[in-house]
Order: C-alpha cells, then structure tokens, then sequence
C-alpha cells in the first residue's frame, strides 16, 4: 500500500466517524517564536487541547508536515529522517478511551489490514500520581487484542505533558511485530532489539499538574493521537527502510545510477536531504547562517557533500529536483507550484558551496606545502579542521587530496575537532552570544553565575564527564546542556539543586583574574572548547567552590542569586542532556 494510499484511508476513515479534515500546518509555524519548525501533529493545535475552541469542531484529523534537525548527523542510517509525515486525530473533549482505542483498532486491522497477531500495545502502569490504565487495557480486550500482548509501563514510556505544567495523562502506544526472531524469552514492545516496532500513540489528556508537583483531574478530557506516515507504508510494504518505498526509491535508483562510487549511505543523505530542502523551500524558507536558514543551508551543503563523495556532477541537482517532484506532487502540490524556486534557491547554494571548495583546494595546497617544507608525511587534524569550518572543505575531500599525494591524514585530532564543533553547530539553530547572555543586564548576569555553579554541582554529583555542552540564557531561565549518557534521577536532581543553593546560601565572593591559558590549567579552571580562547584568558573564582574561565560578566556574590529552582531535565541529543532552570 503506498504512503498516499494509506494517508487517504486515514483521513477518510476519521472523517467517516465525524471528523473534520483540517489542513496541515506549514513547516515554518507562522505564530511560534520558541520552535524553529513545526515538530510534531499537536504542535500547531496547543491552543485547543488547552481549552480554546476549534471553529472546526471537538472532533479533527489532518496529516501535519514535520521537521526535526536533533538527529541530522544520524541520517544516512537506516531508519533517521529529518522531514517526515504525522497522521493525526484529535477529540477536544468529546470522545475518550473506549471509542479511541476502538476506532485505532478498527483502522489498523480492517482498514490497513494488518492481522491481529502482528499487534501489541502498551498502557500506563500506575503510580503515586495516577492509577494503573486498567481501563485502556480493557478497551483494548474488548477490541480483541489478548491480554498477553497488552503490556504496563511507567512514566518514561506511557505518560504525556509538555513541559513541566500542564495537561497531562497516559497513552497507550500501538507496536508491530516485525516477525524477526526475539532477541530473549523476555522481548517484548519496550525492547529495541527491532522485532517491534512502534507505530501509534494515543495520550489520553485527563490531568493537569500544577508547579507543585500535584496532579488533578481535568474537566475537559483530550485525545492527541500521531502515527507517522514513512514508517507505517515501510512496514505495510515489506521494506527494510524508508528508502525502499516509493517515496524514497526512484530518487535512490537514479542516484546509483549516477555515482561513480556508489555508497549507501551518502544515497540515503542526499534522497532524504533533498525531499526535506524542498519541503522547507516550498514552505517559504530560504538559507542563512541563523536559525531556519541555517538547518536549510546545512541540508543543502551535506547534500553537495555526499553528492560529491559519490562522484555525481553537481549539474544533476536540476534532474534530481524534477524526479523528485514528479514522485511527491500528489502528496504535496505546492512542491510543483513552487518547482522553479525550489530550483534556484537549492542549485544557487551549491553553487556558493562550489566557491567554497575551490577556496578550499587552495588552502590545502598550502597545507600540503608547508608539510612538505617541514619534511611531515601527515596533514593534521587541526588543518583538516580548519579547512571544514573556514572554508566548508569536507574532510573526506581532504583525505582524497592527502592520499593522491602520498600524505596521510590524522583523524582521531580532526575527529575530536569535529565532535565539539557539532555541539556548536547544533546550538547554532538557537540563541548564540558572547558569554551566552542573550542580553546583558542584571537577571541573564545572575543566570550566567548559576550556571557556573550548575557546572560544579552537576560534576560533583555526576562526575567529571559531565562538562558543558552549551548554554542559553534569558531574563526569565537558564538553559544548561551536559554531557551525560542518561537520564538523571529525581534524587541526582536534587542534590544539584540543593548543592547549588548551599553556595548561594554562602554569600560566597565572585573573583576574576586574567592569565594565560597554560597558567588557568594549572590553576585548576575549567574550560570548553579551548580552541576559540586567546593568548590570555579570564578565570572566575567562586570562593572556594569552583574556578572557570569564562568571558564574564557576573555577580560580585553569589548571595545575590536568590534560590535556585530546577525546572526540567531532558535529552539534548546523544550523550548530551539538557536542564532549565530559573531563580526565585
């Protein structure tokens, strides 16, 4: 069944339960400063799920364009898209459980035909906050789904709110067996060994939680569902991957096609790069070095890259552009509307990504020059770096060069290099200022103190690996990412917490001293990112409790502070977390 088809089917199946089609929102949300692209399905109707009313009615369905840029690097896998398509129906207080899990399990298995066998669902488990969802789990039984495919968990996998406030409740998610063998006798939906695969999730809205951590029951009662389109026609098609199916495929033929070194990967980079430039272009986006234009610059730029890697003529984005649009304009017209622009915008940003390579191969002549002028057989990591950030060189170009002319390269220096300029570069879709004060007056000071206390108490707490990733300040939070591969405790979060305020509670003195950077390691600061400090930097001693070097400004005491309160702790991106916080 291909992808339109069963989009189709989905929105006539809920229009035929009294559902009224609501257009999809476009990529870039039109009244949503916090987001810089439209994520998820509920994400343009917040307004209504908190109480507003739709002047479409209790009952609606659409299919929702998204873009998520969190896992860009992880894409050329077989499974990570940027772009992709969230089914959704939604009940505005009308409607809840029984006839939700009812109508799921109708249009799963009568309208999709997918067999009972290859499905198992999961409910909310219970807890202090909220009872076991023993009615869902019935819901389910009486649909037809055995007990011994219905599963409980807890809050990390079955529990739904955005942000720390707010409405809130269980769902209950839909999984596919795959029919791969179990990877123990204990598999089952929660495991990622990929015999199950998740493909709907319905969030039952019954609670709101209050700041103080209490739950209470909601007089108006939500249904939020998302079922992503890409993954549903891969499993229903008997594909691998996203990029075995029709939305995908001819894109891939016809780039195997072109390549004189074919590589897998870099066919998956450009086919799902540039159905997402597109998307984003016909949606009104244009490249920049900030925000939107910059994740629309960097699709654009990787596409080149992989294209080039591949030994595929640049010219050919042209052709690419046409097959692409001829294979996706019955799902989205407005890419055939806006074909000659798509066209301009991707093929002029090659062509200042072209500039850059030629700059490049300059630079590496030089590079190579000099190397030979010292007698070195190695570029080093800090060339190949430089070359990638200055001048957008790849560094896979720059190995190719190296090895035409005898030259090895040193990866594991550029691979360092590297990792912390993907921090940066993650961070660069968002607020980025020097000493990261999105401005300077007495709140985003205070802030910028508390994170240096935040960056002690969570090293105390944690351990030493928990460094800074980046920043974000404003007058009303602070907003810290670390690196740390898991989630934190709510114990661990108090002891930060309660770590940071005993400093505070000591009036202890703020101190800044300038020194080179050899004498501020000796000294025991800590520092990020050393590569972007000068000869002589800046150290902030906090009285006895912890020593940075940092651009400043701060408070003279951290008695001025007053009380540190941590708001949310979240993944960030792999191995990094995030918390916000603010002072009271």
């Amino acid at each position: 069944m291909k992808a339109i088809e069963i989009r189709n089917k989905y929105l006539n199946f809920f229009k035929k339960h009294g559902h009224h089609v609501i257009p999809s929102a476009p990529l870039i949300p039109e009244n949503d400063p916090s987001v810089l692209f439209t994520t998820a399905g509920m994400q343009p109707l917040v307004p209504y799920l908190l109480g507003e009313k739709h002047p479409e009615g209790t009952r609606l369905t659409d299919y929702q364009k998204c873009l998520r840029t969190n896992d860009i690097d992880e894409v050329g896998d077989n499974r990570h898209l940027t772009y992709f398509e969230m089914l959704g129906n939604w009940s505005l207080g009308d409607y809840f459980k029984e006839e939700s899990v009812a109508m799921s399990f109708e249009f799963l298995t009568k309208e999709l035909g997918i067999p009972v066998e290859k499905l198992s669902v999961t409910c909310f488990a219970g807890d202090k906050d909220a009872p076991r969802d023993e009615v869902t789990a019935e819901c389910w039984k009486k649909a037809g789904i055995p007990e011994e495919r219905i599963y409980f968990y807890g809050k990390d996998d079955n529990w739904w709110i955005a942000g720390e406030e707010g409405p809130c409740g269980p769902d209950t998610e839909m999984f596919y067996d795959t029919g791969k063998p179990a990877c123990s006798p204990d598999c089952q939906p929660s495991c990622d060994c990929g015999k199950y695969v998740e493909i709907w999730n319905n969030v039952f809205m019954e609670y709101y939680k209050h700041k103080d951590g209490k739950y209470e029951k909601l007089k108006q009662h939500n249904v939020d569902t998302g079922l992503g389109l890409e993954r549903m026609a891969m499993l229903l098609q008997g594909k691998q991957t996203p990029f075995d199916t029709e939305l995908f495929a001819p894109v891939m033929e016809k780039l195997q096609e072109l390549a004189k070194v074919d590589n897998i990967e870099s066919r998956r980079i450009v086919a799902e790069h540039l159905r997402a430039s597109m998307m984003v272009i016909a949606d009104g986006g244009r490249p920049s070095n900030i925000d939107r234009g910059y994740v629309l610059r960097k699709l654009i730029r990787r596409m080149a890259r992989h294209l080039n890697k591949m030994q595929i003529d640049l010219n050919e984005l042209g052709n690419l552009i046409e097959l692409d649009v001829s294979i996706l304009k019955e799902m989205y017209p407005e890419l055939e509307a806006n074909k000659e622009a798509i066209k301009q915008v991707i093929i002029e940003e090659k062509d200042k990504f072209m500039k850059t390579l030629v700059h490049g191969e300059k630079e590496f002549e030089k590079a190579i020059q000099k190397a030979k002028a010292e007698n070195k057989n190695k570029i080093d990591g800090q060339t190949i770096f430089k070359l990638y950030e200055t001048y957008g060189f790849p560094p896979e170009i720059t190995a190719d060069l190296a090895r035409e002319q005898g030259f090895e390269i040193d990866n594991s220096e550029f691979d360092k290099l590297f990792k912390e300029h993907q921090e940066k570069s993650r961070m660069g879709s968002e607020q980025k200022f020097k000493g990261g004060l999105a401005e300077q007056n007495e709140k985003t000071i205070a802030y910028h103190t508390a994170t240096h206390l935040l960056h002690k108490a969570l090293q105390i707490v944690l351990g030493e690996h928990a460094t800074q990733k980046g920043s974000n300040i404003t007058t009303e939070r602070l907003r810290f990412d670390f690196s740390h591969p898991e989630k934190m405790t709510k114990e661990q979060l108090q002891q930060v917490e309660d770590i940071v305020n005993e400093q505070i509670k000591r009036d202890l003195p703020v101190t800044c001293e300038e020194m080179t950077l050899e004498e501020a390691k000796k000294a025991g600061a800590m520092g990020l990112f050393e590569n972007k400090y000068g000869e002589k930097v800046k150290v902030y001693t906090i009285g006895d409790f912890s020593k940075e070097i940092c651009g400043g400004p701060h408070v003279t005491h951290t008695g001025e502070l007053g009380h540190f309160k941590i708001k949310k702790e979240e993944s960030s991106s792999a191995g990094v977390r995030r918390i916000k916080a603010v002072l009271e």
